[in-house]
């Protein structure tokens, strides 16, 4: 039996709230919604709460202050939900420690969107360790640095990216888009098929032959894997 997502909706506007629950619950989630900074924060102290969709303008207690708050003492992922569309707010807002910030109004599509791609970023950043090691290879993660047989290699920043997502998740099949979703930078140009052209490079980087790889493996129709076994 799967378990299902739970997400707090935090919205005073109550047709709003009604709205992106239901959606939300159609879409296989569980949902709890909160009509006031208060209740939003009861809700968060009692219940197992996997992400929070957060609006500002509550009437009670800001929305600013609600993300500073559950910042302080959790890596719970929230996406600030908004009619303040200027860049200084939705600056302000990933500076408190939002992960997303999505603005009014918006498509439920693509807030569903949002929610799958925070809910894949956060499982996939639990219990990494500072150093991996496969082989010959081997990735310094607290200083982004990946070494093949003691030598420092020269990758991109979405090269280290891509081969850092594989070494903390040995085995696991990425489709481009998890990999774009987890990799996405301001150098990024957001193709899919990018992917292939950073993979191809990182291959050769690493002394990988496509043919027969030691290291990263395409799996034909749904994306790549890290093929290496960890040491132990």
């Amino acid at each position: 039996m799967n378990v299902k997502p739970v997400v707090l909706v935090v919205d005073d506007e109550l047709k709003i709230l009604a709205l992106v629950k239901a959606y939300l619950e159609s879409s296989g989630f569980e949902v709890l919604g909160a009509a006031s900074g208060k209740s939003a924060l009861a809700s968060i102290e009692s219940n197992a709460i996997d992400i929070l969709l957060l609006d500002l303008m509550l009437p009670d207690v800001m929305g600013e202050d609600i993300c500073r708050k559950v910042r302080e003492r959790s890596a719970l992922p929230i996406i600030m939900m908004t009619a303040k569309a200027d860049e200084e707010s939705i600056i302000n807002g990933l500076a408190l420690g939002a992960d997303d910030y999505i603005t009014k109004p918006f498509s439920l599509k693509e807030l569903v969107a949002r929610v799958k791609a925070a809910l894949r970023r956060s499982s996939m950043t639990k219990a990494i360790p500072a150093r991996l090691v496969s082989g010959s290879l081997a990735l310094d993660i607290e200083n982004k640095q990946a070494t093949l047989d003691g030598q420092s290699l020269a990758l991109t920043r979405n090269e280290y990216e891509i081969l850092r997502l594989f070494m903390t998740h040995p085995a696991k099949v990425f489709t481009r888009d998890e990999i774009i979703d987890n990799i996405k930078g301001e150098d990024f140009d957001g193709f899919d098929r990018t992917i292939d052209t950073h993979i191809k490079n990182l291959r050769q980087k690493i002394a990988d032959e496509p043919k027969s790889p030691k290291f990263i493996q395409t799996v034909y129709g749904m994306g790549y894997r890290f093929a290496g076994e960890l040491d132990d």
